[in-house]
């Protein structure tokens, strides 16, 4: 972003860019950067894909999160099964359509049986328009040979990049990658420490619709929009008034409405921290810029990650986790804001519980989809909810 630009933009022109974009104006950011730059654009599935890596090759990556509120299911219905969570079918919806063919490649990964069928479908429907691949993950990350054979894995997506690019990936050009988004977590970081320290100054829709941009723009044009938006935050008057911390936990994947999240506010839930969009604040550290980058970036999947219900590390149960998410931010209570049909979601569920009355937490359960209109139910759910806090 130039400094033309950033002098006449300001907060609220941010959040109106971010809020168009959610609304349907992504793809022709994206476009807008093919026609700049001369660059491929990569379309990613949540929860975590290596962005660092397709970045490095000069290709722009574009987070795929459904089809939002606005699209009607029309054809993907005779792909999937009933039971399957709407952000699965909107995707496949849009490619039906030939929403997606702003890209030059997506990539799925195994966070669960529903994601590993769409990444079959989009291979067996769509590969004559763009390039299809897949990670395998890790399933035991404890194992000695975990590093070793993401290495493997990553060095084959690598692969698959220089396909797309035509070009081979220069290894500095991996480290500048890293350098970029490790400010952009930095950023993500400070505006996620206002949100836990100064709630009445940053709600959680705002909180979101500024990360969320961060799936369709360059990290470096990203973080200067973050870097704005933290120098007028704290300038901003609002009154406090009375809250509930809490933390909401369960949106890791498919992303509830903005007006689910804006729902929250209005009932008195001050959310201090999230697991929203997770996979843009996925590694907890930076990644390391010494030694063999590829390495570098397996390592840190593996050791310098959070938490998801879509990762099975046994060395760090993730009930004890989410415990420290809630006493780490100084909150009193969760919500869980689980899509509909979450399978990982919904079986962690019952552990989740388990851990927060051990530990005397009070939560809450709402579910969601992507095409959610009404939310008198839920206003009504968690009225209910806050006054037992706030009154107890």
């Amino acid at each position: 972003m130039s400094n033309a630009v950033k002098t006449e933009m300001g907060l609220e022109d941010i959040l109106k860019r971010c809020q168009d974009a959610i609304e349907g104006t992504a793809p022709q950011e994206v476009q807008r950067w093919k026609e700049k730059t001369g660059g491929k654009a990569v379309g990613y599935f949540p929860v975590y894909s290596p962005m660092e890596l397709i970045y490095a090759n000069g290709i722009l990556p574009v987070g795929i999160l459904g089809g939002g509120t606005n699209l009607d299911i029309e054809r993907a219905d005779a792909y999937f099964g009933s039971f399957v969570c709407s952000i699965v079918k909107t995707t496949t919806e849009m490619g039906l359509r030939g929403d997606m063919k702003y890209l030059d490649g997506m990539i799925f990964h195994s966070i669960c049986d529903a994601a590993r069928n769409l990444g079959s479908v989009y291979k067996g429907n769509f590969s004559s328009q763009f390039v299809v691949d897949y990670i395998h993950y890790p399933q035991n990350p404890s194992s000695p040979a975990a590093v070793d054979y993401l290495v493997g894995e990553l060095n084959r997506i690598q692969k698959s990049l220089e396909k797309i690019n035509g070009k081979p990936l220069k290894e500095d050009s991996l480290r500048q990658s890293f350098r970029a988004y490790n400010e952009n977590r930095r950023l993500i970081r400070n505006l996620y420490r206002i949100k836990k320290e100064t709630p009445h100054l940053l709600s959680i829709a705002e909180a979101y619709q500024l990360v969320r941009a961060g799936y369709y723009l360059p990290p470096e044009e990203h973080s200067e929009m973050l870097r704005i938006a933290l120098e007028e935050i704290p300038q901003r008057k609002r009154k406090e008034r009375d809250t509930v911390r809490v933390v909401l936990e369960g949106s890791f994947c498919e992303q509830p409405p903005v007006d689910f999240l804006k729902i929250l506010d209005e009932s008195g839930c001050a959310v201090v921290d999230d697991d929203l969009l997770i996979g843009r604040r996925y590694y907890e550290e930076d990644i390391p810029l010494d030694g063999d980058p590829i390495r570098a970036l397996a390592d840190s999947y593996l050791n310098r990650s959070s938490y998801t219900s879509v990762t099975h590390d046994w060395r760090k149960p993730r009930s004890e986790r989410l415990i420290e998410r809630v006493r780490n931010s100084g909150a009193t209570a969760v919500v869980f804001g689980i899509a509909k049909f979450c399978e990982p979601a919904l079986l962690d569920y019952p552990v989740f519980k388990r851990a927060l009355e051990q530990a005397g937490i009070p939560h809450i359960v709402l579910e969601f989809e992507e095409k959610m209109w009404t939310f008198e139910s839920l206003k009504n759910d968690l009225a209910t909810f806050v006054e037992s806090i706030l009154f107890d």
